[in-house]
C-alpha cells in the first residue's frame, strides 16, 4: 500500500512547539521529494516546506526560522519541527511526495505532487 500519514498535531498556546511526523508506506522516502503543506477551513493549500532527494531544505517565508524539516531514513518518515507558534499557523498539516522535483519555486506548486496524506491538525490558540 502506498500512502502517507501525518500524525502529531493539536491545540497549543502561541510560542509553544510541536513536532509532525509524515510516514511513507510502499515506496523510499528519500527517492521523493517531500513538502508539507498546510490548508485553513475555506482556504487554498499553501506551501511550508520541503526537503529534496538530496536533503535540501526549502521553507514558505513565514516558517523560515521557525519551523524545521528534517528526514529519518531507517523510519521512512519525514518530520516538521513546528516552534513559536502563532494563531495564523492554525491549519490541517499535510505531507505529500513528488517524484521529479521541479526547478526554482515548483516546490511550491500543489499539482506537482503525486500523493498526498489525510493530514493532521495543528491548532494555536490562547
Amino acid at each position: 500500500q502506498v500512502q502517507l500519514v501525518e500524525s502529531g498535531g493539536g491545540l497549543v498556546r502561541p510560542g509553544e512547539s510541536l513536532r509532525l511526523s509524515c510516514a511513507a508506506s510502499g515506496f523510499t522516502v528519500d527517492w521523493y521529494h517531500i513538502g508539507w503543506f498546510r490548508q485553513a477551513p475555506g482556504n487554498d493549500r499553501t506551501a511550508v516546506s520541503s526537503i529534496n532527494r538530496d536533503g535540501e531544505a526549502s521553507y514558505a517565508e513565514s516558517a523560515k526560522g521557525r519551523f524545521t524539516i528534517s528526514r529519518d531514513d531507517g523510519r521512512n518518515t519525514v518530520y516538521l519541527q513546528l516552534t513559536n507558534l502563532k494563531p495564523e499557523d492554525t491549519a490541517v498539516y499535510y505531507c505529500a511526495r513528488q517524484y521529479f522535483e521541479s526547478p526554482d519555486q515548483g516546490w511550491k506548486m500543489v499539482a506537482e505532487y503525486d500523493l498526498w496524506g489525510q493530514g493532521t491538525q495543528v491548532t494555536v490558540s490562547s
